[in-house]
């Protein structure tokens, strides 16, 4: 049999992008390293250079109210009103609960499998928390959360079902919670025209279409009330002014955005080319990332791990495997050739 995944390994596992964490498990990986952990584009948006006021100032108010009308225009909001900046959506996710808390929400449930934040964070606000398969069953909870295109296995509901759940949900003062992360890449139909209704919230990330998580900023869509409540949460100047100039041109920049979806599509395309070389089941995904699925996917992680490639896997599903894209060239080639080398534990 082949190794199985360190049980160090299960810290860097819980997200993607922990190279720190790859490095302490495989000390001897050649570097530099391949990240392909995370479903961040590589290839990111080339933003103007950013003016030293950026930094040396506190972001003016109208910067930020600039942003919210084109946000609210590229995302299809009904008004800026119904955008709430944030530091990423990450932070938007507790208060989103804490919301649903007032409203006297105690049971919560999330369509999984799905990113493991959503559950976490509405855990500890304080909400009785639930992870279930079908869509029927998130009716019967007063806070619900859907990731469409999904995370991990880019699964996409149909719009006409989250209307029909999001009305179910204001009918008993519930709150339905849409992450639309990965919506930017083509995939799936947004609510965020719908986002008006006082049971819907929409999410949208920044980050990862345009490939700078590292600005973090993410999006609310929703009731002006929620919207507001949400900003006052985070308190004044919550987003930085770097990332205020940044997504002003990027959002508005519906040249590269379309011109990247057919590069991140070719991207993909390629890279189920080489996996399919692999002893592995393609499982799902999107542009961003492809799931695989394989009963050797510790010893697959390992043995790119030894070679300096950091790839996503699931201590709760063992045979699931996630591969971000490569950037360059030579990311491809290696990961290519490392892929072709593995010999699964039946043919050693």
């Amino acid at each position: 049999m082949g190794e199985t995944v360190p049980d160090k390994a299960k810290a860097a596992i819980r997200h993607g992008g922990n190279l720190g964490k790859a490095r302490l498990m495989f000390p001897e990986a050649p570097e530099p390293w391949i990240d392909l952990s995370t479903g961040i584009n590589p290839h990111s948006y080339p933003h103007s250079p950013l003016p030293a006021s950026a930094f040396a100032r506190l972001p003016e108010p109208d910067v930020a109210e600039n942003l919210k009308r084109i946000a609210a225009d590229h995302f299809g909001a009904r008004s800026p009103e119904h955008v709430a900046l944030s530091p990423g959506t990450q932070m938007l996710m507790p208060l989103l609960a804490q919301i649903a808390i007032t409203r006297g929400a105690k049971r919560a449930a999330v369509l999984s499998p799905a990113y493991a934040e959503h559950a976490r964070t509405a855990q500890m606000a304080g909400v009785a928390v639930s992870e279930v398969k079908h869509m029927e069953e998130l009716s019967a909870h007063d806070y619900a959360v859907v990731i469409n295109p999904n995370n991990p296995d880019g699964r996409i509901i149909d719009r006409e079902a989250l209307l029909k759940l999001a009305e179910t949900m204001g009918r008993k003062g519930g709150l339905l919670v849409v992450d639309e992360a990965f919506i930017e890449t083509g995939c799936g139909e947004s609510l965020a025209d719908a986002a008006g209704r006082t049971a819907l919230v929409v999410l949208r990330s920044f980050g990862k279409f345009y490939g700078m998580a590292g600005v973090r900023l993410g999006f609310a869509i929703a009731h002006p009330d929620i919207a507001s409540e949400l900003e006052a949460r985070l308190g004044p100047w919550a987003v930085s002014g770097p990332a205020l100039h940044i997504a002003t041109e990027a959002l508005a920049d519906e040249k590269w955005r379309s011109a990247m979806r057919l590069t991140l599509a070719d991207d993909t395309r390629r890279l189920k080319r080489i996996l399919e070389k692999t002893a592995v089941e393609i499982a799902g995904g999107t542009s961003l990332f492809t799931l695989v699925r394989s009963p050797f996917t510790p010893d697959l992680f390992n043995h790119l791990g030894r070679r300096g490639i950091l790839v996503r896997i699931f201590d709760e599903r063992p045979d699931d495997m996630r591969f971000g894209l490569p950037g360059s060239e030579a990311e491809w080639q290696r990961l290519e050739e490392a892929l072709l080398a593995f010999r699964h534990p039946s043919n050693v």
